[in-house]
């Protein structure tokens, strides 16, 4: 278990705000003991909750190019079929995973593959777990393919209280499956839109562990539609190869 970098900034104002206000205490109230036991226990929780907020544990990948890793820790709350219009503009499976402020808040890379998509937008700050959420809160929106040409969409989304959403990719970068793209500050929800016909393993309510639990099985990818040309020249192979029986009844 190690202290992630986005949390450093944060764990320095908590440090200097339990010094200041324990000197200040102890300056204006030195007789004041029972107040001072309470405020040390009190800047302790406080100091406690920032660090396991900011933890960073070491899990171990098992890359697998047809699963699809869950982004986040948190719990399973919307699994249905929706129409993606940022990027992808079709239909897909959402799946949305809301991280609550007890849970570890690193993002991981649901699939590995090419960065083709990658948008930050500006937004309002409705509670996580709001239908609208999605379109209208801060988030961003990033798109993996992989090596089969499966795109798999993701987002993160800002809540009512995680005004901080922090990422570490662009489009063209090229990333492995489980490697962190993000972090979101204090609490929050990530989507994932997966192509119809995925298989999904997971049910409304389960709690699931970022870069652990497999969300979801991609479908092997189909083969390519034919062209009418194509397909003209295909009957006529198998006529060629074929030979045609004559049905003539002989005279």
């Amino acid at each position: 278990m190690t202290f992630h970098k986005e949390g450093y900034t944060s764990l320095a104002i908590c440090i200097l705000f339990i010094f200041v206000l324990n000197a200040l205490v102890q300056f204006y109230f030195p007789g004041a003991h029972a107040v001072k036991w309470i405020l040390y226990i009190l800047s302790f929780l406080l100091f406690v909750i920032i660090v396991q907020f900011f933890r960073s544990p070491k899990i171990t990948i098992e890359a697998n190019n047809k699963h699809v890793l869950c982004p986040a820790d948190g719990k399973v709350v919307v699994i249905e079929e929706t129409e993606e219009t940022e990027f992808l503009k079709d239909k897909r499976i959402q799946l949305s995973v809301f991280m609550s402020p007890i849970n570890v808040h690193i993002n991981r890379n649901p699939i590995a593959g090419v960065i083709k998509y990658f948008k930050y937008h500006k937004g309002k700050y409705l509670v996580a777990w709001h239908p609208k959420s999605s379109t209208e809160n801060e988030r961003t929106t990033i798109a993996i393919e992989n090596s089969d040409g499966v795109i798999v969409l993701f987002r993160q989304i800002a809540g009512a209280l995680a005004r901080r959403i922090v990422w570490y990719v662009k489009e063209g970068d090229v990333v492995d499956q489980g490697e962190q793209f993000g972090f979101i500050k204090f609490g929050s929800r990530v989507d994932v839109f997966l192509p119809i016909g995925t298989k999904i393993n997971v049910e409304l309510g389960e709690v699931v562990k970022g870069g652990r639990t497999i969300l979801a099985e991609l479908a092997d990818k189909p083969a390519p539609a034919k062209t009418k040309a194509q397909a003209e020249d295909a009957f006529e192979n198998v006529k060629a190869a074929r030979p045609v029986k004559n049905t003539l009844k002989k005279k």
